[in-house]
């Protein structure tokens, strides 16, 4: 019950002194409740999200505005699989997006704007199997199998593009050097290159439409090309972060 009470004043506290002075932060401590600047103007962190592992380096001129110079890598995904006109292909993702944003706190406090411009080169490669004897879907088409194995393999690619961003996020202190953050937001990179192949054996399948499984293929390549979904990349990362 104290413990409870202890953090219920705590928060009060907390809540009062954000709105009277923007640049303090309380944090309960072992000792007890610290009071410290919240403005440090350097900082580094460490993050992982969809858009792979890495980490960044911030400068604030002010409590209120930021720039953060960061890199996320890897073939870490947050899927391992991705659907393309309804069907299910694995994924294997290699990361590599370098950014830099500009962060907007309008209230002084853990709270963010972030905008900006990446540098994205990110790939994707993709593979699905048909399973012999059985009925699958390309390009809107339906195929069957047969003792015949379809293995459809290619890639999405966002090549060398600079690339706007938008995202909001939180930032609070846990220590007067030690934070945690969270953000969410997206990439405007219009539609990547897509490039599908099946093998030679499974090229000749005939669909419902008439098709070759090979001409199908090549009509959802263009869909990938052309749906509006797959313009926006979007950003979901956690992290933690020390100021200097």
């Amino acid at each position: 019950m104290k413990t409870f009470a202890k953090y219920f004043a705590l928060s009060v506290l907390t809540a009062a002194t954000t709105s009277v002075m923007a640049a303090d932060e309380v944090v309960v401590t072992d000792e007890g409740v610290a009071e410290f600047s919240f403005f440090k103007p350097a900082s580094v962190r460490a993050e992982v999200g969809t858009t792979g592992y890495g980490g960044a380096i911030s400068w604030s001129a002010n409590p209120y505005v930021g720039v953060t110079l960061g890199y996320n890598g890897g073939d870490i995904s947050w899927s391992d699989d991705l659907s393309i006109n309804g069907n299910k292909y694995d994924l294997d993702m290699d990361n590599n997006l370098t950014y830099l944003n500009a962060e907007i706190r309008p209230w002084a406090n853990w709270f963010y704007m972030a905008a900006g411009v990446g540098y994205i080169d990110n790939d994707y490669n993709l593979e699905r199997r048909s399973g012999t004897n059985a009925s699958f879907t390309v390009g809107g088409e339906r195929f069957n199998a047969g003792t015949t194995e379809a293995r459809i393999t290619g890639d999405l690619s966002y090549k060398n593009n600079i690339a706007p961003y938008v995202g909001v996020g939180f930032s609070p202190a846990i220590t007067n050097r030690w934070g945690v953050f969270g953000e969410i937001g997206a990439y405007y990179n219009g539609n990547p290159t897509a490039n599908l192949s099946v093998n030679p054996e499974a090229a000749g399948l005939i669909g419902s439409e008439g098709n070759r499984l090979d001409v199908a293929l090549a009509e959802e390549e263009r869909d990938i090309r052309t749906d509006n979904k797959y313009e926006w990349l979007p950003v979901a990362k956690l992290g933690v972060s020390f100021r200097f």
